[in-house]
């Protein structure tokens, strides 16, 4: 029979172990914009391998909504695609704090974007029904001021990107900008990931050959409405 004093060490190993996981998470964040068609396929069709594999257990994941807005000088703002994508940031961004673990969030989130696709954003509404999440902190959030004082939030860090966004999806490792390699950021979290138990993602062999490579173009991607051409 193990004694107290081999029974509270296994406790504290595993205690350690455990810390030792959390302080080595990567942090990976993800500035976007809700109507940007290849945002919305970087959210459906890349990001949500995060959730496929075990890299989940690695990782700090934001999402921020808000990408290429600008705020006039009356305060109002202009959303790159329209009023339609500035209802959507704002939700989002309700979403985002109304169910603050982001399996959950996301769960939403991607069920918005994956109906932009379709040319369907419109009926982002049944999205409550699809992930059997309640509608009413977005619909209160939304009307009550809390998501336009989130957006704000999100506009401040987003001006505060060093160097400064240039288009969105714009994809930031553990304060490194990926920029135009934004689409391999599953390497790189596994570069940066300094944990002693390795994801089974970041064993294949794939992810340390596309590292290597170098991005020789820009992905297509949504630019600033200011350096447009």
């Amino acid at each position: 029979m193990a004694s107290q004093g081999q029974v509270y060490f296994f406790i504290l190993a595993c205690s350690l172990c455990l810390v030792s996981s959390q302080n080595h998470r990567v942090n990976l964040s993800v500035y976007y914009e809700s109507l940007c068609p290849y945002c919305a396929d970087f959210i459906v069709n890349h990001l949500v391998k995060i959730f496929q594999t075990d890299l989940i257990n690695i990782v700090n994941f934001r999402l921020v909504p808000w990408g290429n807005t600008q705020i006039q000088s009356n305060n109002t703002w202009t959303c790159q695609h329209g009023v339609d994508e500035c209802e959507l940031d704002v939700r989002e961004a309700c979403a985002i704090n109304a169910w603050p673990r982001v399996e959950t969030h996301f769960k939403f989130i991607y069920c918005v974007e994956r109906l932009h696709l379709m040319n369907r954003h419109d009926e982002w509404r049944s999205c409550f029904g699809a992930t059997g999440l309640d509608p009413k902190p977005i619909r209160d959030c939304y009307y009550n001021g809390l998501g336009y004082q989130l957006e704000q939030a999100y506009a401040e860090e987003t001006a505060n990107l060093n160097p400064r966004h240039r288009f969105v999806p714009w994809v930031v490792v553990n304060n490194f900008p990926l920029q135009e390699d934004f689409q391999n950021f599953i390497g790189y979290i596994c570069r940066a990931y300094r944990g002693y138990k390795i994801p089974n993602a970041c064993k294949s062999n794939s992810f340390e050959i596309n590292l290597s490579e170098t991005a020789t173009s820009t992905p297509p991607v949504c630019t600033p409405l200011e350096i447009r051409t």
